[in-house]
Formats: structure tokens, C-alpha cells, sequence
């Protein structure tokens, strides 16, 4: 498994002209994309994402994935987080839910649905067959531009994720999920802490520079589903 140092070495950089059918904020991604290491570190290994390095790097910082566990992976598609969970967690139980399918997985059950119904709710509960150790959530809503817009939703689809994860979660378990630093997560963060005897905050260096998602880790959940 790839260990949490950047990958290594200088990739020489592409430069993307514009042209006039694509606009100039999609040069701009496309210049990012070919000139990222975690990219093309993702494609020599085999990832789906780039993300999956963010999940690697918290992984191995705060030991949150064992054999045997039984983890819900929210937001999966395309799959980089399940991934590196069903590796990690050999032997237990992967469960991944996405708005859009998600090519298949072997050893993962990938389903379709918003996390917000209750038909998904039952399609999680009903895959797991009892309670998960670790709900994951690397959720974010399509960028808007407007950072203080984009905040309010991100910060709304963490609640949303907490909401499913305190009904299916163990006694104990684990919750893991990005926000965006802005000050709006306040109230996410007192439940947080209320719900959960230990709160932590990272950024993985996998994470953007000019990004200002981070990534919340809440251990030993108080409650019971």
C-alpha cells in the first residue's frame, strides 16, 4: 500500500493552451490534472481518485482501518476511498453509496441512492447486516465559485453524513468526514463533540495547497443505533 509521503519526483510540466471551444476555468483544471503527482501516481497504482491518498495518509496517521471492520463509505463514486478501505479492512465488510453508480468492486458492496432517504438508509442497514465500525464521507456539492455558498453546502452534506452515521454506527466506531474551514461548521463541531469522546482535525498533504477542505476524525461514538 502507498505510503503517505508525496509521490516522488518532479513531474516536467504540461502546458494546456486554451482554445476557443473550452472555457478558461476548464484549461485551468485540465493544466492542474496533468500536472499533479497524485494523479498520475493514482493511475500508475491503480486508484480511481487521487482522493485515495487523502485517505491513505489519515489511515496511517490515525489508524482508523483494521481487518475485519465493517465500513460505510458515503459519497463513493468513483471509488478511490473504497478502494483503500476494502484493502485495508481485508476480510470485513466495505459498504459504498454514491447519487451516481459506481463501476463495480470486488469484495465491496456499491449502491445507489441519496444518503438522505430512508430507502437508502435501509439499503445501508440491510448490506451491513448489523453495525459498521467506520462511516467515511468524502462528500462534496459542485462548486458554486461562491466560497461562502460553497461552505454552507459542504458544511450541510457533513450533517447529513453525521445524521446517517449516528443511526448506524456502533458503540465506540468511528466517524470521518471533510469540511471546509469558515466558520460556519460550529454547530457540527459541538455535536462532534457531544456525540463522540475525541474530535480531531487534519489536511492531508494529499489535499490541494489553495484548497480549504480538511477533514474532521471523531472517535468512540457514545451512542447506539
Amino acid at each position: 500500500m502507498a505510503s503517505r509521503n508525496p509521490p516522488g519526483g518532479r513531474l516536467p510540466v504540461v502546458e494546456v493552451r486554451g482554445t476557443r471551444r473550452r472555457k478558461p476555468s476548464s484549461t485551468r483544471w485540465l493544466a492542474r490534472q496533468l500536472n499533479d503527482p497524485y494523479v498520475a501516481e493514482a493511475r500508475r497504482l491503480g486508484y480511481r481518485s487521487r482522493a485515495a491518498f487523502k485517505l491513505i495518509e489519515l489511515d496511517e496517521r490515525f489508524h482508523l482501518l483494521r481487518r475485519g471492520q465493517k465500513v460505510v463509505d458515503l459519497g463513493c463514486a468513483p471509488g478511490g476511498w473504497t478502494q483503500v478501505a476494502n484493502a485495508r479492512a481485508g476480510r470485513g465488510l466495505v459498504v459504498g453509496i454514491d447519487l451516481a453508480a459506481t463501476a463495480p468492486l470486488s469484495g465491496a458492496t456499491l449502491l445507489t441512492g441519496d444518503i438522505r432517504d430512508a430507502a437508502a438508509l435501509a439499503a445501508i442497514r440491510a448490506a451491513l447486516a448489523g453495525l459498521a465500525d467506520l462511516v467515511l464521507s468524502d462528500m462534496a456539492p459542485p462548486a458554486t465559485g461562491h466560497a461562502s455558498t460553497d461552505h454552507l453546502r459542504i458544511v450541510a452534506l457533513a450533517e447529513d453524513a453525521l445524521n446517517l452515521a449516528a443511526q448506524i454506527l456502533r458503540p465506540g466506531g468511528v466517524f470521518v468526514s471533510k469540511v471546509f474551514q469558515g466558520g460556519a461548521e460550529g454547530a457540527l463541531l459541538t455535536r462532534l463533540k457531544r456525540d463522540f469522546t475525541h474530535l480531531r482535525h487534519a489536511k492531508p498533504q494529499a489535499s490541494r495547497a489553495e484548497s480549504a477542505e480538511t477533514y474532521v476524525v471523531a472517535t468512540g461514538f457514545r451512542g447506539g443505533a
